[in-house]
């Protein structure tokens, strides 16, 4: 039968008809929908308050110490504990681990497996 039509433009029709439906895509909730206009956003990021204080950047620098300062005049306040019966030092790193960490052994130095990984 004879519709006059070409099926092509059939074919077209269709897909301008039904429009793909992403479900993995967020949902908005109708108040949401609402704040979609560029002017509205803009009046919220306009509207709030920076929370963000300003800080003169001389006080800001002396709370900073920069590699290599001179800490001669520096007390630290650390308690030292020697190595316990379950720790070995890395030969390589000087790093004190437990014996589980224990990779390899070489003329009575013990290696760690970061060292040795």
């Amino acid at each position: 039968m004879y519709t006059g039509r070409r099926p092509e433009a059939r074919s077209q029709r269709s897909v301008t008809d039904t429009m793909a439906t992403d479900y993995d895509a967020p949902r908005k909730a109708d108040d949401e929908l609402s704040e979609d206009s560029i002017e509205e956003l803009k009046t919220h990021r306009t509207d709030k308050q920076s929370a963000v204080v300003d800080e003169d950047e001389a006080d800001a620098a002396d709370g900073f110490e920069l590699p290599g300062a001179d800490l001669s005049g520096e007390e630290l306040l650390v308690r030292v504990l020697p190595a316990q019966a379950d720790e070995f030092t890395c030969a390589s790193c000087f790093l004190v681990r437990h014996r589980s960490q224990i990779a390899r052994e070489k003329n009575g130095l013990l290696y760690c497996k970061d060292c040795e990984g």
